[in-house]
């Protein structure tokens, strides 16, 4: 087992009910779990997001937290939230990092797997992580 590791799990779903086609503005909700899968304490402190929408044009959004929350996590425990964000089109990907610091003061970087935000069939409202 690493001694520093978390897993990031991620459910995206399409919101229509926050959604204006019309005018180019898409609604996704994104569960969040973050698994401490290694065998020393440590706490999320910061995110980095890559968020890119179906013609390509990138977004990065960086700050402290999740939810406003800088989760502890013993190992074995886990953290789970809700998040949302607006594409212009229909379609796009996430992936990003978060920034944690283990209780003996190491620092490290968890990877958020890509995956799919999907207006419009498979995908919609289910999760789909690009490997």
């Amino acid at each position: 087992m690493a001694k520093y590791q978390f897993q990031v799990e991620v459910e995206p779903q399409f919101l229509p009910d926050q959604s204006q086609p019309e005018q180019e503005q898409y609604g996704f909700a994104y569960t969040i779990t973050v698994h401490n899968t290694g065998d020393t304490a440590a706490q999320l402190i910061s995110r980095h997001w890559v968020i890119t929408d179906a013609r390509g044009h990138v977004e990065e959004v960086k700050g402290l937290g999740v939810v406003g929350q800088q989760p502890l996590l013993q190992p074995g425990e886990a953290f789970q939230y809700t998040s949302a964000c607006r594409l212009r089109t229909p379609s796009g990907t996430m992936h990003g990092t978060y920034f944690c610091v283990a209780e003996d003061g190491e620092r490290f970087d968890a990877d958020i797997p890509m995956f799919v935000l999907d207006a419009h069939g498979e995908g919609a409202g289910t999760a789909r992580v690009l490997h």
